[in-house]
């Protein structure tokens, strides 16, 4: 006799180990990575955890206004800038037509994130004609360059000394050596800003530079007067200098290399930030030059950057240094020795890794197309955050009791699945939150808390949607493993239909709104697929083992499976022919 086909539903109720065995492992790996990473609880967003409120008003620049275009642009580069740092939840928005709010969590990199996201980002590479330290400050004196200099280190007088700008290692162009705090690298030495007469390095300090530019005497001396009288110790003082500067003019300008200010005579720009094509910050780990930027330039910049290099390697100190300026401040005085051809370039020296990452996501995220003013920058406090969190907990936990005060009294036993189902749930979505902080930037936000809070009732629905599948069958007199498995394809179909919708409502929410209910989206999307994946591999394997049970097998009272109380029809039997040849009828009396 043929032996039976095993059908689907024998397939998966003989191994339901397995599911449960996975899920476990899978619970566990999460778990050590939460601990091992050191993220042992989920990022807060500002409301929760505080943080800064900037509000920024636009300002029209030559060749640009103040338009819904700009205002997007200005948005989109915003968030770019403080999401490349690493700071999660940032919000940005534009207020009215001219302003923009950021609310910028308190956390990793908060402080990089403010000092940048109003940052207008317009960035020249000019000669450097002049520079001194100001205010009489003394310049620490600068290590040597490190190896690769074919040089002698600036002299003391000078801000350079510990940085260097040079062609990428592999590269066929020569390496020059650039030293300072600096940022970045730029292009070529525009042919009317000629260097001083004194060339000497003495003319660092010398106080009489004379730029050629192409304004007349007067303006020459009124530019010379301006840079002996700068003090650049001063805030007021720097914020008058280096913002007023057009790219064709010369200009001074102030910088503060190894913690001391220095006061610059600049000449034109050379060439404009936006022929930086790309720039990343990288680590050494072959030298010891620890943190560089590197950046690769337009086709045209390339070109301009090789003749400047190749120009200023022909002066002595301070003519072959260019000034890399950011926003009218002067951020790094490298000089160069050779010319640097190929189209990149590092800057190499001492840069912590903050510093940079921040250089290197300003010029890669570009240039705002608005300049922009701090109108208020406000300190948000978690205190209300917090109180509402605690509010929103106590409603979730109100609402969690009544929901396994339901279970317990309506489904007795089956109630312990459900529960064991709903803490896997919630174990699972507090170690990917935790996770997700680290790796995507995501924040718990109130309104996150709510999106978990609703995930709630979505769980249980799942569960009681199996429950009543199964009661089904045994109501039509099964027992209980058959009931089991028959009543699995039926609540499984309902049950991904149902997260389907819960899941594609939690998408388009996302996609169609901004700020703290993407929070909520982002949570109900996530609860919503974990709902499909421990119904998967745990509830139902979990309820195919426990059908094995006496307790629930055999219909107990308490079980929530009692034939009985669901009012079920007497056992489903097949009628056993007998084996042996047809008899005719038998006398019940036997005769």
């Amino acid at each position: 006799m043929a032996a039976p086909k095993k059908g689907r539903g024998a397939s998966t109720q003989s191994k339901p180990g397995r599911s449960l065995v996975l899920i476990l492992i899978a619970i566990v790996a999460m778990t050590g990575g939460m601990f091992l990473s050191g993220h042992t609880t989920p990022r807060l967003g500002i409301d929760l955890a505080g943080g800064t409120s900037i509000t920024l008003k636009a300002k029209a620049d030559q060749g640009s206004a103040i338009n819904k275009a700009n205002m997007d642009t200005a948005v989109d580069i915003m968030n770019r800038r403080v999401n490349g740092l690493g700071v999660s939840e940032a919000e940005v928005q534009t207020q009215g037509d001219d302003h923009i709010i950021v609310n910028i969590p308190k956390g990793t990199n908060s402080r990089e994130a403010q000092q940048q996201v109003g940052t207008t980002a317009k960035l020249y590479f000019r000669p450097v004609l002049a520079s001194e330290p100001s205010g009489g400050a003394t310049p620490k004196p600068s290590p040597s360059t490190s190896s690769g200099a074919s040089g002698s280190p600036s002299p003391s007088g000078s801000p350079s000394g510990d940085q260097k700008a040079s062609s990428p290692a592999g590269s066929a162009s020569p390496t020059a050596t650039a030293t300072s705090q600096g940022r970045a690298v730029s292009d070529a030495l525009k042919a009317d800003a000629t260097p001083s007469p004194t060339g000497s390095p003495s003319a660092k300090s010398s106080g009489a530079p004379s730029p050629s530019a192409s304004g007349g005497s007067g303006d020459t001396a009124k530019l010379q007067a301006q840079y002996a009288a700068l003090d650049c110790t001063k805030p007021a003082e720097r914020a008058k200098v280096g913002q007023s500067g057009k790219p064709g003019e010369p200009t001074v300008a102030c910088g503060e290399i190894n913690k001391v200010w220095y006061k610059y005579l600049l000449g034109p720009a050379a060439v404009d930030g936006t022929e930086v094509k790309k720039a990343q910050a990288v680590f050494d780990t072959q030298g010891a030059s620890g943190w560089q930027v590197q950046m690769n330039f337009t086709s045209s910049g390339a070109k301009k950057f090789a003749d400047i290099t190749g120009e200023l390697a022909k002066n002595q100190q301070p003519q072959n240094e260019f000034g890399i300026v950011l926003d009218g401040d002067v951020v790094s005085s490298p000089y160069v020795q050779q010319a640097i051809t190929g189209g990149q370039a590092e800057i190499s020296g001492r840069f912590t890794q903050e510093e940079a990452q921040s250089l290197s996501n300003m010029l890669s995220y570009g240039a705002l197309p608005l300049s922009f003013q701090e109108e208020t920058v406000t300190t948000v406090t978690a205190a209300l955050g917090g109180e509402q969190l605690q509010a929103g907990l106590i409603a979730g936990a109100i609402g969690l009791v009544l929901v396994v005060i339901y279970l317990v009294a309506y489904y007795r036993g089956l109630s312990l699945v459900a529960l064991a189902s709903l803490l896997v749930s919630a174990i699972l979505t507090y170690v990917i939150m935790s996770l997700l902080g680290p790796a995507i930037g995501f924040a718990l936000n109130l309104p996150a808390v709510c999106g978990a809070i609703v995930a709630i009732g979505i769980t249980a629905d799942s569960f009681i949607v199996y429950f009543e599948r199964i009661r089904d069958e045994i109501r039509e007199g099964r027992s209980l493993r058959p009931a089991v498995e028959r009543a699995w394809p039926r609540a499984r179909r309902t049950i991904l239909v149902s997260d389907f919708v819960s899941f594609l409502s939690a998408v388009v929410l996302f996609i169609v709104t901004v700020g703290k209910v993407q929070g909520f989206a982002f949570t109900l999307g996530l609860t919503t697929v974990l709902d499909v994946v421990v119904v998967f591999f745990f509830t139902k394997p979990l309820m195919t083992l426990l059908a094995r049970r006496r307790f629930f097998a055999d219909g107990h009272k308490w079980s929530g499976l009692d034939p009985k109380s669901l009012g079920a029809k007497p056992p489903l039997r097949r009628t056993r022919r007998p084996s042996g040849p047809t008899a005719g009828p038998v006398d019940p009396k036997g005769a």
